[in-house]
């Protein structure tokens, strides 16, 4: 279920006992020595880390960025000491070999992690979608566990995944996926109630192993014609059939588990009984009134790549970073662009002091990204 609140007690307990972070971080010790010297006021430690952020360290920790390269260049450093981004995410192009990989791991962390550790992402669904296979086992696809009927191997195989993802420093993976019935080999079924318990097991083995994960393409790729990837597609499908069939695995998990153990991405699909206007990693009605308010999502959400041609085609990647956090996305992911992505921070930056974005839209999305990160090891 859903944890909706906490006591202080608990908060400290949480912050201080059970979710430790490594030694080079002073993010646990500063949440340790607040919550010891407020006992009275009995005020939240995060709250207390949010106040004493800048302005650009919190639009900061609400990016996700690819980075060039196998090891943290010059450029690369001065590009977190500007934006404090908040994540990377690996492709095989920064990927030799396990020590290579965690020791690039772990030079991020040292330039990007010093207040607050960063997500280091991979997409390791299984099957095509799989990264440096040369030195890490592909795991299945989802399609072939699927097809097996056997709901308890997509909790072994998260498992697995984890274990050898944490090998290399990486803490989320952006898995499973979570649409139902996709033209390919990335769903686990075309049955939503399959999809539902597949992804729920899949969730448990994450779980267990302490690794983030990531349902995607809210609200899902399965109606979608075109790879989004290309081009945008649009879905016509009424809104009660998507409630009742698309949502269902995301809805399953977001109801079960504890929110702050994953986060949820957003697709770029455009779903016309919902919002023609927009995709969905561009859509309030599908970010805020659908999965903040109809599913009372309490966790992260982050936006599908924003370089995919179904949004890049359409507007300037800097723009595109704006539109989605106005639509209540709390992180946005950017691949491959290295040069939009300090323009996509600035943008943020400079909404924000227009008035375009308020401070406290902003400081929403990052107490949900800081409470993840308290649980970073």
């Amino acid at each position: 279920m859903i944890l909706k609140f906490f006591s202080f007690a608990a908060i400290i307990f949480l912050v201080a006992s059970v979710f430790g972070l490594v030694s080079n971080y002073d993010f646990k010790a500063k949440a340790e020595n607040f919550a010891a010297e407020n006992v009275e006021e009995k005020l939240d430690p995060i709250e207390e880390l949010l106040k004493n952020m800048t302005l650009e360290e919190k639009i900061g920790q609400m990016f996700v960025v690819g980075v060039p390269g196998k090891t943290a260049d010059e450029n690369t450093k001065i590009l977190f000491d500007k934006c404090h981004f908040g994540g990377v995410i690996f492709f095989d192009k920064n990927m030799d070999d396990k020590t290579q990989v965690k020791n690039f791991s772990d030079e991020l962390q040292k330039i990007g992690g010093q207040k607050f550790p960063l997500f280091i992402a991979l997409d390791e669904e299984g099957g095509r979608v799989a990264r440096m296979k040369h030195a890490l086992i592909p795991p299945l696809s989802q399609e072939e566990i699927g097809s097996t009927g056997d709901f308890n191997l997509a909790k072994i195989t998260a498992e697995s995944i984890s274990r050898d993802l944490k090998e290399i420093g990486v803490n989320i993976n952006f898995a499973p996926v979570a649409d139902v019935g996709t033209n390919d080999t990335r769903s686990f079924s075309k049955n939503a109630e399959k999809v539902s318990e597949f992804v729920s097991n899949a969730a448990q083995g994450y779980e267990l192993e302490k690794m983030f994960y990531c349902l995607k393409h809210f609200p899902g790729l399965g109606r979608g014609k075109i790879d989004t990837h290309q081009d945008i597609s649009s879905v016509d499908a009424d809104k009660e059939t998507l409630f009742a069939e698309d949502l269902l695995p995301f809805s399953k998990i977001i109801f079960e588990r504890d929110n702050s153990n994953f986060m949820v991405m957003v697709g770029h699909l455009k779903y016309l009984s919902i919002d023609p206007e927009n995709a969905a990693s561009l859509s309030y009605e599908i970010i805020t009134n659908i999965l903040r308010k109809d599913l009372n999502f309490q966790g992260v959400v982050i936006t599908d790549d924003l370089n995919m041609g179904a949004v890049a085609n359409y507007d300037k990647i800097e723009n595109l970073a704006v539109k989605s956090i106005k639509a209540g996305a709390d992180i946005v992911l950017i691949c491959h662009e290295y040069e939009a992505e300090p323009k996509s921070f600035e943008n943020v930056l400079n909404a924000v002091k227009k008035g375009e974005i308020s401070e406290e839209r902003i400081n929403e999305s990052v107490r949900r990204i800081l409470k993840m990160k308290t649980k970073v090891k």
